[in-house]
C-alpha cells in the first residue's frame, strides 16, 4: 500500500487524480468478487463506447491505480488495493496535508477529531490516548 500512495507527490490531489468515469470504473471493479476485463465491465457501462472504457482502465492503470494481466488477446484488470485501504490512504493523506499547514491552525482541526472519534467510541479515543502516550515516550527516548 505504501509504495503505491508515495506516486501520489501532492497527497491534496489524490482524488482529484481521478475523473468522474474513473471513480465509476474503480467503484465497478472494487464491487465485483473478482477482476474483470473491458468485455465484462460494459454492461454496467451501456452509455458509452467499449474503447471510451478501455481507454479509461488503462488511464487508471498507468496511474497505478489497477493492475492487468493479460489473458488471452484481453487484459484483465483490479484494484491495486482494497476501498478501504484506498480510503485510509486517502485520509492519511490529507491529515499529512492538514500537518504541514500553520500550526496554529491545527488546534481546531485535532479537536474536531478527538470529538469526531470520542462520539463514535470510547474505546477507540482510549487506543488513540495510548497511542500518543507512546509516540511521546519514543521521542523522549530519542531525546535522552
Amino acid at each position: 500500500m505504501t509504495s503505491w500512495l508515495n506516486r501520489f507527490r501532492n497527497p491534496a490531489a489524490n482524488a482529484a487524480r481521478l475523473g468522474p468515469l474513473e471513480w465509476r470504473v474503480l467503484e465497478s471493479l472494487w464491487s465485483r468478487a473478482a477482476s474483470a476485463s473491458v468485455r465484462d465491465l460494459q454492461p454496467d457501462f451501456r452509455e458509452i463506447a467499449y474503447t471510451t472504457l478501455m481507454t479509461t482502465l488503462d488511464r487508471l492503470y498507468r496511474k497505478g491505480v489497477l493492475e492487468r494481466t493479460k489473458q488471452g488477446r484481453a487484459f484483465i484488470y483490479s484494484p491495486r488495493l482494497s476501498r478501504q485501504e484506498f480510503e485510509s490512504g486517502r485520509a492519511v493523506d490529507a491529515l499529512r496535508v492538514a500537518l504541514e499547514g500553520n500550526s496554529a491552525e491545527l488546534g481546531p482541526l485535532l479537536s474536531y477529531f478527538v470529538q469526531a472519534v470520542s462520539d463514535r467510541d470510547r474505546e477507540l479515543l482510549t487506543e488513540l490516548e495510548a497511542l500518543v502516550r507512546a509516540r511521546r515516550a519514543e521521542i523522549d527516548q530519542k531525546e535522552s
